[in-house]
């Protein structure tokens, strides 16, 4: 699997990373991070060209340091968060309470909310 995300209006560009899948992609709906050195739950989506919002998944991939992770991805912009509590705004890439990052990993699925986007 290759990732590599062009400057968006979502977020920064990234360079290229491959990553060798070990298992198939599940939908993710939120996880958790740290954010202003507070652990919050955040929702994700994905982003697409022109702002479309699509699901976001989790892939199990090899990682050479810990043996493998789970990689959180979206579109071809990268994935979007807010703040879970902010749930009832929309996505908006225009909105500060939001933020996009090209991709994310993680080193296991304990904070992550798998299923479809709300």
């Amino acid at each position: 699997m290759f990732i590599e995300v062009e400057p968006n209006p979502n977020c920064e560009k990234s360079d290229l990373f491959v990553f060798n899948e070990m298992e198939g992609a599940k939908p993710v709906s939120a996880l958790k991070l740290i954010r202003n050195g507070s652990e919050i739950t955040a929702d994700v989506t994905g982003v697409d060209p022109d702002g479309k919002f699509v699901q976001a998944f989790s892939q199990k991939v090899q990682d050479s340091g810990a043996g493998f992770g789970f990689l959180i991805y979206g579109g071809a912009w990268g994935i979007r968060l807010r703040p879970a509590q902010l749930q009832n705004e929309k996505w908006d890439l225009k909105n500060s309470n939001q933020w996009g990052e090209a991709y994310l990993v993680y080193s296991d699925e304990e904070g992550l909310t798998l299923g479809e986007n709300k």
